[in-house]
């Protein structure tokens, strides 16, 4: 318990986050004893491994099924098979009038040629996920890059990867959006 006394409550708590809830005023008698070498950093390291997988941070929640893993901090829609990644795309998201939304979905509808009725955008290799949020090909985000936004789908720049990943995923695949 001395290492404990030495960090302080306030590191002691960061160093134990996702361990399990800890008040600051339980912290010193509830938390387990530590090895003396353990350190801040290496705590802090074992949270950040619990949370987020491998190089594009992926939620633990893609790790089954066929799953598009979409983190909006890497920009990245990973395409997970059982655990293992088959296709690793750009994305871009939408605005904050129109922000993407964050959760665990299933692919509830697909259409190859999509053309929404709200916006009269063409919408390729369209994956409907919640509501009339989308998985989606865009020419736009091809063209300008991040300098833009979608209406809350998530654009996808490379359109032959995304065709590949069309061709593979089924209505009911998981869909997870997160901002890890």
């Amino acid at each position: 318990m001395g290492i404990l006394r030495k960090l302080g409550a306030t590191v002691t708590a960061v160093a134990f986050v996702g361990v399990g809830a800890l008040t600051a005023g339980t912290t010193a008698q509830a938390a387990p004893q530590v090895a003396p070498k353990t350190s801040v950093a290496v705590a802090q390291k074992a949270v950040a491994k619990t949370k987020y997988i491998g190089r594009y941070h992926l939620d633990p929640r893609c790790m089954k099924g066929r799953v598009m893993c979409i983190n909006k901090k890497t920009r990245k829609l990973v395409y997970l098979v059982n655990g293992k990644q088959v296709y690793v795309l750009d994305a871009r998201f939408g605005g904050s009038k129109t922000p993407t939304r964050n959760g665990a979905f299933k692919v509830t509808r697909k259409s190859k040629n999509h053309v929404s009725t709200l916006y009269k955008s063409k919408m390729p290799y369209a994956m409907f996920f919640s509501g009339g949020q989308a998985v989606h090909y865009s020419s736009d985000f091809k063209a300008r890059g991040y300098n833009g936004s979608s209406h809350g789908c998530v654009n996808i720049r490379d359109k032959a990867k995304l065709a590949k990943i069309f061709g593979q995923v089924k209505v009911g695949d998981k869909v997870v959006v997160y901002a890890g």
